[in-house]
Order: C-alpha cells, then sequence, then structure tokens
C-alpha cells in the first residue's frame, strides 16, 4: 500500500516515544482545546515584559491561526499551514513581517499562509509549534481512520526540531524559494532545554484550565508514558492502568517526564565535559553547579512522579516497595552537607543532633535520601531568612525518630517570642501545592505522607504558634532475633 514519504507530526511523537492520549474525538479536542489555551496563557506571561512592537517568537500551525490577544499577534510571526485547493497568500513573497503586503483583509500583519497537498496526511492534523528564545513546544492533534482522535505535546528541543524538519521538507516540496527564509527564522530561537520553572508554570495554566466534572482525562482514554531514556522506563512500566484517574495527576506524571528528560540529558553531558583534561579551572566549577542543579532537580521530578505513581496504585495493593535493612548513617553522612548548603543558600542555620550510635533502620535504600533530601528542601523554602532549623534524631521504642523544627531569630519583648505566621499555600490540584511568596511548588502534605508511608516510614506535622511547623519522621527500627 502506498505510504506518504514524509512522516505526519504525530508520527513524529510516536517515534520520540512522547506522551500521547488517545482518546474518544470529544476528549482528545477537549484536551487540545485546554492546552492551546495553557500555551496562549504561557506565551502571554512570557513576552509580557519583552519590548513592545518586536517580533519575539515563530508559531507555525494548522489548520488556522490559534491566537488572538494582541500582545501574541503583535510580538509572534504567525505561519498557517493549509491544505486548501488555492491559496493566494502562499504564492507571496515570504518576507518579514514589517514589510510584508498582505491582500486580504483577515490577516494580520505577522500572519502568512503555506500550502500543504491535499493528499498529505498532514492534512488531517491540527498542530501547533512555538519557537520562542525560552521555550519550544509542539503541540499535535490528529484523526486516525477510525475516527478516534489523539493529542500529544513535547517540550523536548530535539522533537521539536524533528516536527520541523517534516514541516520544512514539506516547504521544500511546494515553495523551494521560501524554504530558506523561514529555515532562518526557526534557527534564531535556541534549541535548548527550557528551564524547568517554564514546564511547571504551563502545567499550572493547564490544571487552571481544566474543568471541574475533572472528566478531562476519566476511563475512556488510555495513557501512553514512554520515556526515551531506558534508566527512566522502569518508572513508566510499573504504571497500572486504574478505569479513572484524577488529570490532574496524570498531568503531574506527563510534566515530570518532560522536566527530567532533557535535564537528564544535560546532565549527562556535563559529565561527559567534567572528563576532559583540558578545561579550565572556572569553566569546570560551573560545570559542577550545573550538574548540582541538575541532579537536584531530577531528584525532585522523581519525587513528583512517584507522588503520582503511589496515587494512581490500586487500592488495596501495598504502597511498601523495597524495604530492608539499611545504615540510617551512610544516608544521613551523604545529605547533612547537602542540608547545610541548602539552608545557606537561603541565609537558614542548621544543626543536626545524631546518637552516638545510629541504630540500622528499615527502609528503601534508593527512596529514603531522596524523600528526606525532598522534606528538607520543602522545609527551608517556608522558613524566613533568619531562622534556625535543628533537626534531631533520636531512638523512640522500636522506631527511630527524626524531628525538624525551626526557630525564627524574633525580638525579646519581654512577653516571650511572638508567634509564627505560618506561610501561605494554596492548593495546585490534588497533589501540589503553591507558596506565592516565594514562587514555590511542591508536594502537599498528604502527598508526602503518602511517601514515607511507601519507605515504611511515617511523617508527623505539627503547627506550634512559636515555632511553626513541626515535622517527626519515625523509621522502623531492625527487628533483631534472639540466639
Amino acid at each position: 500500500m502506498y505510504k506518504w514519504v514524509l512522516p505526519s507530526l504525530s508520527e513524529i511523537l510516536a517515534a520520540t516515544q512522547t506522551t500521547a492520549v488517545e482518546c474518544l474525538p470529544t476528549k482528545a479536542e477537549q484536551q487540545w482545546r485546554i492546552s492551546l489555551a495553557a500555551t496562549e496563557d504561557l506565551l502571554i506571561d512570557s513576552l509580557s515584559h519583552t519590548a513592545p512592537e518586536t517580533l519575539q517568537g515563530l508559531v507555525l500551525t494548522a489548520p488556522a491561526p490559534l491566537f488572538s490577544q494582541p500582545i501574541l499577534t503583535q510580538k509572534l510571526q504567525t505561519v498557517t499551514f493549509s491544505a486548501k485547493p488555492f491559496n493566494p497568500l502562499a504564492l507571496m513573497p515570504f518576507q518579514m513581517p514589517s514589510t510584508m503586503t498582505i491582500a486580504e483583509a483577515e490577516v494580520t500583519p505577522h500572519e502568512s499562509v503555506l500550502p500543504l497537498l491535499p493528499a498529505d496526511p498532514l492534512a488531517s492534523e491540527q498542530f501547533c509549534l512555538v519557537f520562542t528564545e525560552k521555550f519550544r513546544l509542539v503541540l499535535v492533534l490528529t484523526t486516525h481512520n477510525d475516527g478516534t482522535k489523539a493529542f500529544s505535546f513535547s517540550f523536548d528541543p530535539e522533537v521539536v526540531q524533528q516536527a520541523w524538519r517534516s514541516l520544512g521538507a514539506r516547504v521544500m516540496l511546494t515553495n523551494p524559494d521560501l524554504f530558506a527564509d523561514l529555515d532562518l527564522r526557526v534557527q534564531q530561537y535556541p534549541e535548548i532545554a527550557p528551564d524547568y520553572r517554564t514546564v511547571l508554570r504551563f502545567s499550572q495554566f493547564l490544571l487552571h484550565e481544566l474543568p471541574e466534572d475533572n472528566s478531562l482525562m476519566s476511563n475512556e482514554c488510555r495513557v501512553l508514558s514512554e520515556v526515551s531514556h531506558p534508566a527512566e522506563s522502569t518508572y513508566y512500566s510499573r504504571l497500572p492502568n486504574p478505569p479513572a484517574t484524577k488529570p490532574d495527576v496524570e498531568l503531574l506524571q506527563a510534566f515530570a517526564h518532560e522536566v527530567r528528560t532533557p535535564l537528564t540529558t544535560i546532565r549527562t553531558m556535563t559529565r561527559l565535559l567534567l572528563k576532559r583534561r583540558d578545561l579550565p579551572a572556572n569553566v569546570i566549577d560551573r560545570l559542577k553547579v550545573i550538574d548540582h542543579e541538575c541532579t537536584e532537580q531530577i531528584d525532585r521530578m522523581e519525587l513528583l512522579f512517584k507522588a503520582a505513581e503511589l496515587e494512581t496504585a490500586s487500592a488495596g495493593k501495598s504502597a511498601n516497595t523495597h524495604l530492608t535493612p539499611m545504615s540510617l548513617d551512610q544516608v544521613l553522612q551523604q545529605s547533612i552537607p547537602r542540608w547545610q548548603q541548602a539552608a545557606q543558600r537561603r541565609n537558614l542555620t542548621l544543626d543536626v543532633v545524631l546518637p552516638q550510635q545510629l541504630p540500622t533502620v528499615v527502609s528503601n535504600p534508593a527512596m529514603l535520601d531522596r524523600v528526606l533530601t525532598g522534606l528538607m528542601e520543602n522545609f527551608t523554602r517556608s522558613l524566613p531568612p533568619g531562622s534556625h532549623i535543628q533537626v534531631q534524631v533520636i531512638p523512640a521504642g522500636d522506631q527511630l525518630k527524626l524531628q525538624l523544627s525551626p526557630q525564627t531569630h524574633c525580638k525579646d519583648t519581654g512577653k516571650g517570642s511572638a508567634p509564627t505566621t505560618p506561610p501561605i499555600r494554596k492548593a495546585l490540584g490534588q497533589l501540589l501545592m503553591f507558596q506565592p511568596e516565594t514562587g514555590t511548588i511542591s508536594l502537599n502534605i498528604a502527598a508526602t505522607k503518602h511517601l514515607f508511608q511507601a519507605i515504611g516510614g511515617k511523617l508527623i506535622v505539627r503547627q506550634r504558634p512559636h515555632y511553626g511547623e513541626v515535622m517527626t519522621i519515625f523509621l522502623p527500627l531492625e527487628v533483631r532475633s534472639g540466639l
């Protein structure tokens, strides 16, 4: 059977194992519309502080322009691909928007149209490619021969580049004289992984756009979440397929992957560079900082994904996995220096009180350090500068107690220290919370408690008026049988 020689965008995303959602037509269309609304919000947020009347990005769409906000039509160059039998705009010179002459009044000064051949399978897809200084993004809604539709997206710069290559080949086929100009414009925007905060910001907009009936990703949808890195595939292979999953949990899984994947690539390249012997000392220092930041955020994303994975676990299944006796002393020796560095970065002091000998606990060696560090990270972000943190580890019967206690520095009024005001936190979906004062997004208390249960422990959070939140973790001790 004849097959079109150029891949469609949905085929490219499927080949790169990008997150895809196959649904009934109405569901896929709803996901497409909500994701476009979140993209528009993200673009407005990104471009609102840039110079007016200056082009700041390029958008390739089909079958029609997607964004109508004035700030976007003024700052974005839009090229629309259309499969209409004849389009007079496709014959016009492809010049810079400031000098391009547009014959039809309904087309804005920054818009132009290029044709698609009617037999091209791309004609059955709606897509949006976004190129800016801060990120690249591709979104695709495709219609299959059986009438079902699938929505997919990716922030991976390589995936977006492959999508552009496929579109560029079509431009070469129908308008070869225009390809060089358009390709030059695409290359003006860096092929780099987005800052993780950009992707998280997009997830905020997505959650904000979700309908209240939580039906966006019901049991009519089948989520295909595969990753391109073999080391990551174990996380996704364990995902169950429950009959109904809340949409923000699935979105969190997808975005944790979207952030972690490019960061893993960056860290791998950084570590390869660090093996070179010919680099100046200042370059090595900066590469080490990049490695540290990538590792820190990769660990955060793994925690977010693990929390979402636990949330989707079938009822009745134990959350505990791979619990074994382990040395807490070894974990703390690695963790405490990182905790102290995190505290210093936020102008906090940290004091750790340990017993002379730490007993053996039963937990998950692969997760304990990560969960404790994640808790400490969120704990330090919630405290005002100048605060002091005491970490105390003491035996408590058949358990080991690890307690985090904050002490803010207050002026002595003779009436005792003033009550502390707990930080303002806003719920962000089922698993996350947002702290407006710091812009921090983190797991909420319920999700954090669930993580500690998964590693055999227990987390208790108490609010004390003169101290703030006090967090206590209990870990079971190894039970030794008598002789």
